[in-house]
C-alpha cells in the first residue's frame, strides 16, 4: 500500500509520526514541566467569593513593630506592606498573600477556620518552574494544618523536586496566615 502513495503523502506521513513521537519524547523527557508554567489560575475575587460565598467587606491588619519582626522571623524578610488585607465570613478567614518564589511573587489565596488551613490555591504563578505547588495534590497537603508554639507548621508538606523554593514560599505563606489568624 505504501508503494502506491504519491511521494509527497508518503514524506507527510512520515514527518507526521515524527512529529508525534518528538512531541512526546518532549514531553516525557521535561516531566511535563509545562504543566506547571506561570499563569494565572483564579482571580483574586474570585477566591474569596468561591471561598467565604460571598466577598465581605475587607479589613487589614496594620503589624506593629513587634509583630513585624515576627512576620520577618516567618519568611526570613519583611513582608512587602505593613497592611495585609483579608476577608471574613461564616467563621473563615480569606487571606490573598504573595511570595517570591525563586525570583518572581506566586499569589496564594489562603482560607483559615479555627485556627487551622481550611484551603489554599495558588492564584497567579509567574515563575517558569515549579508550578507542580499550584497542584491539588500539593496544596491538599496544607489543609487541616495548624501553627506550633514555635511558629512552624504542625505537619511538613513533602517536597517537589525542581520546586524547592516554590514550595518554601507557599509553607512560608501558610504560616504566615495562621499567624496573621492569631492577630485578628
Amino acid at each position: 500500500m505504501l508503494l502506491t502513495m504519491k511521494p509527497t503523502i508518503l514524506v507527510l506521513a512520515i514527518a507526521s509520526k515524527f512529529l508525534r513521537l518528538f512531541f512526546m519524547t518532549a514531553f516525557l523527557i521535561c516531566g511535563g514541566s509545562a504543566l506547571g508554567a506561570p499563569g494565572v489560575y483564579q482571580k483574586p475575587s474570585d477566591f474569596v467569593k468561591s471561598s467565604l460565598g460571598q466577598i465581605p467587606a475587607t479589613r487589614a491588619i496594620t503589624l506593629t513593630g513587634a509583630q513585624q519582626t515576627r512576620v520577618r522571623a516567618i519568611l526570613g524578610k519583611n513582608y512587602k506592606s505593613k497592611a495585609i488585607r483579608y476577608w471574613s465570613a461564616g467563621g473563615k478567614t480569606a487571606y490573598i498573600l504573595e511570595e517570591i518564589g525563586k525570583t518572581e511573587y506566586i499569589t496564594t489565596g489562603i482560607v483559615v477556620k479555627g485556627g487551622k488551613i481550611d484551603a489554599v490555591k495558588v492564584l497567579i504563578y509567574r515563575e517558569t518552574h515549579g508550578g507542580e505547588v499550584a497542584r491539588d495534590s500539593f496544596t491538599r497537603q496544607l489543609r487541616g494544618v495548624s501553627l506550633k508554639v514555635d511558629s512552624q507548621l504542625s505537619k511538613i508538606p513533602k517536597n517537589i523536586a525542581g520546586a524547592t523554593l516554590s514550595v518554601r514560599a507557599l509553607t512560608k505563606l501558610a504560616r504566615l496566615a495562621l499567624y496573621l489568624e492569631t492577630l485578628k
